[in-house]
């Protein structure tokens, strides 16, 4: 889980893999694209619309990580200060792009109904534009791209920053001592991740994002997406070049194939319990 422990949570995956994962599940498909009526069933962003969106989501974080994360370090005190003010700072970052999701779909669709968040972000069982199956087998594609997370462990990456490595600071004696009993910071981690792969990242990328991009960039929409998501970690650089040749086709794909910003979210979220089952026994401790 090399994204999960450096402040990011992404999923890793191979195309081929996957679809062949599909196919075992009698689930395979032979096209990304839908028929007109669902590719025009939200607004089309313009390439510039598009940017803007990317550029609200992405800049923020960096800043928090780059520029308002050390400053705010010089001014606490106590154990572990770097981890203590991005785990703060991070989260407030994913709390924007919830917010920036809800005021995009309300200035679409005028409304915030739990029907209409559902067809305007893609909260909805995955379907096959072929023979038109709702759910059923066609959620077997969970199972080959959830499985095959543990393969990013083997993948080359750069290096992190000193001081943002979660890993470093979990398996540290400072990070068990830090977490031990520490309920509070724990809610704080629970907050993150829910906010990164639930209701931040994953629904601004998968389910604003993706569906509008089509009238851009025609069938290679989910392309796009993927290296719009995978440029957007520049509060954690060392893991976008992963990201662009895993998540890509773990989340983006799979979310386009069968027009489901859930396949993306719960890929995504199976890191964060598997975190949470790691980091757990340092609080019972």
């Amino acid at each position: 889980m090399v994204q999960l422990l450096h402040w990011h949570f992404g999923s890793r995956i191979n195309k081929d893999e996957c679809e062949r994962g599909i196919a075992r599940g009698g689930v395979g498909e032979s096209t990304v694209e839908g028929p007109p009526s669902e590719r025009q069933s939200s607004e089309q962003y313009s390439l510039a619309k598009i940017l803007g969106i990317w550029a609200a989501a992405a800049l923020p974080m960096a800043a928090l990580a780059w520029v308002v994360a050390p400053w705010l370090t010089d001014r606490l005190d106590g154990p572990l200060a770097l981890t203590r003010a991005l785990l703060v700072l991070l989260t407030v970052g994913l709390i924007w792009q919830f917010v920036l999701v809800v005021l995009l779909i309300h200035r679409e669709r005028g409304s915030l109904r739990w029907a209409v968040l559902k067809d305007a972000l893609w909260l909805q069982a995955p379907r096959s534009s072929r023979t038109g199956r709702v759910g059923g087998r066609l959620w077997l594609v969970l199972i080959p791209c959830v499985l095959l997370l543990g393969a990013e462990e083997f993948i080359l990456s750069f290096p992190p920053v000193t001081g943002h490595d979660f890993t470093a600071f979990v398996q540290s004696d400072a990070g068990a001592a830090f977490m031990s009993g520490n309920w509070v910071w724990y809610a704080l981690i629970a907050a993150l991740f829910v906010f990164n792969t639930v209701l931040g990242e994953e629904l601004l990328f998968r389910g604003v994002l993706l569906p509008r991009m089509w009238g851009t960039f025609g069938r290679w929409d989910w392309v796009a997406n993927g290296v719009l998501f995978a440029l957007y970690h520049l509060h954690v650089p060392w893991v976008i070049p992963q990201t662009l040749l895993v998540d890509t086709f773990a989340e983006a794909y799979p979310s386009r194939r069968y027009r489901s910003a859930l396949i993306g979210i719960i890929v995504h979220s199976s890191q964060s319990v598997v975190f949470f089952v790691l980091v757990l026994p340092l609080v019972l401790q």
